[in-house]
């Protein structure tokens, strides 16, 4: 990496400080964000993250849904760490951009001319693409889930009474899980303008793209049948919409045999 407006390379330790500093800038960025969850406490946990536990969800009331959730906290320090938590997740959310931008700064150097202009528009379509996988998961996922497992039990006998610890783990592997794995088609956009990956490739790769999407989603919800496929749908079409976002000029000889 060359460093900028200058001709002299850079050395090992060199590239280590700037990487630190961008380290250092994002995490800053996140910790600043969830100052924010600290103090909006009530508005962080009743306007937003329990918010689907309660039957006046608006995804509930638009499908005519009746879920009826109850929480308890069942260890003395549960809250506290839950409230830790959930602001450092929406630092995360929150200053994403800001990170994304430091991680642009980073790499940019590095990159030719020619490569600087689509991998700038692959980190710019990224932020869309997390915001997008976080309305997904919380808007779709996380309800479907919620909706299934609360209705569903071994017998009239048992209850379900979820402890606040077991709903925040669901929340958290719901939201911004989904966030993260929305960004595929980024990695794809980048890795295929640097020549790395080509269109060719992904095309004959749909077969083994659905059993991977299939497994993936089981690692991310409950392995429930049908949560899995609400996940494993707009998986698949990001898969498909990362087909479309290959250069046709970059296709492999491979996929032209």
């Amino acid at each position: 990496m060359a460093e900028s407006g200058s001709d002299r390379e850079m050395s090992f330790w060199d590239h280590l400080d700037v990487l630190r500093g961008t380290l250092f800038r994002a995490l800053g960025a996140v910790c600043l964000c969830s100052v924010l969850g600290l103090v909006f406490k009530e508005f962080l946990f009743d306007g937003i993250v329990l918010a689907p536990t309660r039957p006046d969800f608006c995804v509930y009331r638009l499908l005519g849904w009746n879920l009826t959730m109850e929480l308890i906290n069942v260890e003395v320090s549960a809250q506290f760490f839950v409230h830790l938590k959930a602001a450092f997740a929406a630092g995360v959310i929150v200053s994403f951009p800001y990170i994304i931008l430091e991680i642009w700064r980073f790499l940019s150097p590095a990159l030719y001319e020619r490569e600087r202009r689509p991998v700038r528009t692959a980190f710019a379509m990224s932020t869309g693409l997390f915001y997008l996988g976080v309305l997904v998961g919380y808007f779709i996922v996380l309800p479907v889930c919620l909706q299934f497992f609360m209705n569903y039990t071994v017998s009239d006998a048992v209850a379900n009474t979820i402890t606040i610890g077991s709903y925040m783990s669901m929340f958290f592997s719901m939201v911004l899980l989904i966030g993260v794995v929305f960004e595929f088609p980024t990695v794809v956009l980048v890795l295929n303008r640097m020549g790395v990956l080509h269109r060719g490739t992904l095309r004959k790769g749909r077969r083994y793209a659905v059993v991977l999407v299939l497994v993936l989603s089981a690692l991310i919800t409950p392995s429930d049948p049908f949560s899995m496929f609400v996940l494993a749908v707009p998986l698949y079409l990001l898969y498909e919409f990362s087909i479309l976002l290959c250069s046709k000029s970059a296709e492999s000889p491979e996929a032209n045999e």
